[in-house]
């Protein structure tokens, strides 16, 4: 009875010694888990794709900035649209796709992953030379540089990410310890590099980009009060011509 039982919770019950365990999750949970991860799926498959059909149909939109936001909504979108629900099946199934679809669906999951990171530095950049250098925007930032600069950086992520998971594409399945998962794992070195390049330096480079723009912002507000300040002044002097106006007019 305790070997049926075993082999009921296998993913592959002839292979007794390598298969997986099925998820222990009980129904309750897997249930509400379910629920969560599908509501919040749904509603960024849905707003990303409004983004992606307003940026796209209306040819007034298709400014460098929207260009950027376009990129990272069509990441996102794919987030939403493929990787979540990945998710949800690995967290509640076993995997039955094979290791063929398994290092597709890490080569992905890591380029998206890294396209959304790089998009948002970009985004950075862009309200940088925006806010800080607003005279040589329009000659700086145009659309074709902005459409080259998200290109390249689709390209470096997918690049990029076949080096990340380089074990898994050249031995597919070997860092899965049985038949039924699907797993990714890298050596330390590798998710070092990583961590330092996809987190602390971008962290650290959109943190200096922003407080530098939050800076010149500042600085801008008390240039424009001032100004504002010295025109009302200076209208509002004794004697001045405006004044002389104000009382004929009384």
């Amino acid at each position: 009875m305790m070997e049926i039982q075993d082999q009921v919770e296998l993913c592959f019950p002839h292979l007794l010694n390598t298969s997986c365990r099925k998820p222990t999750l009980h129904w309750s949970e897997a249930v509400l888990l379910n629920i969560l991860l599908s509501s919040i799926s749904v509603i960024t498959v849905v707003l990303n794709l409004l983004v992606i059909i307003s940026v796209s149909h209306f040819r007034q939109l298709h400014t460098p900035t929207n260009i950027l936001l376009l990129s990272l909504a069509v990441s996102d979108f794919l987030v939403g649209l493929l990787l979540m629900p990945v998710e949800i099946f690995r967290k509640t199934a076993c995997w039955v796709f094979g290791d063929t679809i398994c290092v597709f669906y890490c080569l992905l999951s890591s380029t998206i992953i890294c396209v959304s990171v790089g998009q948002v530095v970009l985004i950075s950049v862009d309200r940088y030379v925006a806010i800080c250098h607003p005279l040589h925007y329009l000659t700086r930032v145009t659309v074709s540089r902005i459409r080259l600069s998200v290109c390249l950086c689709w390209l470096c992520c997918a690049l990029y990410s076949s080096y990340y998971v380089k074990d898994v594409l050249t031995q597919p399945g070997k860092s899965k310890s049985c038949y039924g998962e699907c797993v990714l794992t890298v050596d330390n070195i590798t998710a070092s590099v990583d961590a330092v390049l996809n987190f602390s330096i971008t962290v650290a480079g959109i943190i200096v980009l922003y407080l530098r723009v939050f800076v010149v912002a500042v600085s801008q507000a008390r240039a424009m009060r001032s100004l504002v300040t010295a025109v009302t002044v200076q209208i509002l002097k004794p004697g001045s011509r405006e004044v002389n106006i104000l009382e004929r007019d009384c």
